[in-house]
């Protein structure tokens, strides 16, 4: 290989790691998976539900995303990206692709979760895991609006009780 190759080959790889290192930056969520196993429909289906949620699931050189993560300040996770390696990334909701991704590896029974990152904390299988069992924010908004409106509720209740009681 010549030398105006090598330097081209690094030169596009450098521009490949600032991309990445910029999606790690601006990713509210990040699930790192071993997809071994799985076959073509299961992978479509399961990047046709990230794709519905808003989430960037990309098939990524273990070097590359490595020193992305590096570059962006996180670390720990040399052991993580061995073998092959997939990447979610989420930059609306922290816990989507842990939620999406638990539940197709349940489906699957093949998916390995390997970590992750959520709102900039690095993670572990078993904290992603922990994550995907937190609802997803309009569930929360719900439940929250459910609390403040069930004591206004009964207050309604009651008096519309004592009225009728009255008349």
């Amino acid at each position: 290989m010549s030398i105006e190759k090598e330097n081209e080959a690094l030169k596009l790889k450098k521009e490949q790691v600032a991309e990445l290192e910029d999606k790690v930056k601006r990713a509210l969520g990040i699930v790192i998976v071993d997809y071994r196993g799985i076959t073509v429909e299961e992978d479509t289906a399961l990047r046709s539900a990230l794709r519905e949620a808003g989430i960037e699931y990309k098939v990524i050189k273990n070097r590359l995303i490595l020193r992305a993560f590096n570059a962006a300040g996180i670390s720990g996770f040399d052991k993580v990206f061995e073998g092959p390696t997939a990447v979610a990334f989420s930059y609306d909701d922290a816990t989507a692709p842990a939620r999406i991704l638990s539940e197709n590896g349940k489906k699957l029974n093949k998916l390995a979760i390997k970590g992750g990152v959520v709102e900039n904390q690095a993670m572990d299988a078993a904290g992603i895991a922990k994550i995907a069992n937190i609802p997803s924010r309009t569930v929360l908004i719900g439940q929250l609006l459910g609390l403040l409106t069930s004591p206004m509720r009964s207050l309604a209740v009651a008096l519309n009780e004592v009225a009728k009681k009255q008349a």
